[in-house]
């Protein structure tokens, strides 16, 4: 059983993960499908610029964005002065972290969904009197949600996962900021920590597995499903 510390970590994890997963998905649902369908100038810029977080330490991911958020920053004091929000220190700055670095892996699962969806399917149902929305929203995005579905999953396991990044912006307060990995991380610093943290490491790794399993199948549901509507 885990004890009420690790139970508040859990928490804060599952609120920071499924926040930075629904402020994400229409992101993702939107340069997942403009990547997959559309051909710009500076394209190849934008995805290095998507999938830099994949690459680059968390730690630095969290600098660049305490730059940019917190309160002297131009992002943070912007929010401050108009809207009140404060992401520094606070569960929203950790959700933030945790969006900005597994962002590169729900948009990558979109992209290949999007781009596995025959367009003469969107082409037959703009024929038909569909317009662009119309045809996106009636069969593209059914056809892709399947990997839709698996990049919201491998983005989630990402962010229950995020260290680096979170604990620059949004530091370790325990109750408010303190996710399960920066537990682990504080525990082990004290003695006999090992054995404390043991259940929720347990957790973090029957979690991970979990969510890899389902992006795979998922995958492969919608590979299949795809497959049965070209044929």
């Amino acid at each position: 059983m885990l004890s009420p510390a690790e139970l508040d970590a859990l928490r804060v994890s599952l609120i920071v993960s499924l926040t930075a997963v629904a402020v994400s998905l229409p992101f993702g649902v939107l340069f997942g499908w403009l990547l997959a369908r559309r051909q710009f100038f500076g394209k190849s810029a934008l995805e290095t610029v998507f999938n830099l977080p994949l690459v680059m330490p968390p730690v630095v991911t969290g600098y660049l964005l305490l730059v940019l958020f917190g309160r002297n920053g131009w992002l943070g004091g912007l929010l401050d002065r108009w809207f009140g929000v404060r992401l520094v220190f606070d569960w929203k700055g950790a959700a933030l972290a945790a969006a900005v670095v597994s962002f590169p892996l729900m948009v990558r699962s979109i992209r290949l969904a999007f781009s596995a969806v025959d367009v003469r399917l969107e082409q037959a149902a703009r024929t038909l009197g569909a317009g662009r929305l119309d045809a996106f929203f009636s069969v593209s995005l059914p056809l892709a949600r399947n990997g839709v579905v698996a990049g919201c999953v491998l983005a989630f396991a990402r962010s229950l996962g995020e260290f680096g990044a979170t604990v620059m912006i949004a530091g370790n307060i325990a109750g408010r900021t303190r996710t399960m990995p920066l537990f682990i991380y504080n525990e082990l610093e004290a003695p006999g920590g090992l054995e404390r943290s043991m259940g929720l490491v347990i957790v973090s790794i029957i979690v991970a597995a979990a969510a890899l399993v389902l992006g795979e199948v998922l995958e492969r549901r919608g590979r299949r499903r795809l497959g049965a509507s070209d044929a």
